[in-house]
């Protein structure tokens, strides 16, 4: 499988998964039971990059144990977070997930800049090591014969 074509897989499956969390989060947030999911477009080559960043560097550490193959991910995460946040801001003017702007959430939950929030490191742990089974599944797919 190309690697474009992985990336499509992984950004995909990271809209897919933002819209289900924001969903299922909705409800604590707008008191109904609509159960709204939302992601934004940008997160496409986002989520996607994970073909051109994680993939190789999951062949490197797969030794690793997986607590600190977790720790690696979230502190990657953070950092393209971070990273491609600061780019669509100079870009657009704003962040799409901005974490800076109230949401009704007494104390505003901590930040660094509207771009990162250090509450969500255990997430972001859970998915580096999902996305490692992403990446082995797709090793598998590409292993089948064809025809």
């Amino acid at each position: 499988m190309r690697r474009a074509t992985r990336a499509l897989v992984y950004g995909l499956a990271g809209m897919a998964s933002e819209v289900v969390t924001t969903g299922v989060r909705s409800h604590g947030r707008d008191k109904n039971w609509r159960l709204t999911g939302t992601t934004y477009l940008w997160m496409l080559p986002i989520y996607g990059s994970a073909a051109y960043l994680l993939e190789p560097v999951h062949d490197r550490v797969r030794g690793w144990p997986w607590w600190r193959r977790g720790a690696l991910w979230a502190a990657g995460i953070y950092a393209v977070e971070a990273a491609s946040g600061a780019a669509i801001k100079k870009v657009s003017g704003e962040i799409p997930w901005d974490y800076g702007r109230a949401r009704g959430v007494k104390p505003e939950p901590r930040h660094w800049r509207g771009l990162v929030r250090p509450s969500y490191a255990p997430l972001w742990f859970a998915v580096g090591l999902g996305a490692e089974r992403l990446h082995d599944l797709l090793d598998r797919v590409e292993l089948r014969p064809r025809g």
